[in-house]
């Protein structure tokens, strides 16, 4: 797994700017059963991936935390809001509750998440390719196909599927 991580993101640097230019296309030209594709292409990537294998997301980044998942998470952990964030949680330069450090805290050695039933809703729509409005988050995929293996072959079978 770690030699498809390697060379994923050198994938993603000499894909970079093709997928720029696609996505740039896609804003302008979007095409009507975009959201439906999306969510074929997403589903039939993960029939074939699994995650554990990898857990690239949750060693290399954090997700965002809403008010939401720290309620869920909190009373899960049996701790308060305040103590949960006090204990895992940092403000970003964008005000937003993130974890404070990578690897995730609660990621164990098999790549299992300690909080799976309870994680992130950021954590949970990872990597995002199944989105309704697909088009309005080319900027997050783009960081993601350096990140996620799955996001990437998805990207590239969108391609194929919908040229522009």
């Amino acid at each position: 797994m770690q030699e498809i991580l390697n060379n994923l993101n050198k994938l993603a640097k000499d894909k970079h700017i093709e997928n720029k230019k696609y996505f740039d296309k896609l804003k302008k030209k979007q095409p009507k059963n975009l959201d439906y594709v999306m969510q074929e292409l997403h589903d039939a990537e993960f029939k074939k991936t699994d995650c554990l294998k990898c857990a690239n997301c949750c060693k290399t980044t954090g997700p965002l935390f809403t008010d939401a998942d720290i309620e869920r998470i909190s009373k899960h952990l049996r701790q308060k809001p305040q103590q949960f964030i006090e204990q895992y949680l940092r403000i970003d330069e964008d005000k937003d509750y993130v974890l404070q450090n990578v690897p995730c805290t609660f990621l164990d050695n098999e790549n299992y998440c300690m909080i799976y039933d309870v994680r992130p809703k950021a954590c949970r729509e990872f990597p995002h390719t199944d989105r309704k409005k697909f088009q309005q988050i080319s900027d997050l995929t783009l960081k993601n196909v350096a990140m996620c293996p799955a996001a990437f072959n998805i990207v590239e079978a969108m391609k194929k599927r919908l040229p522009l």
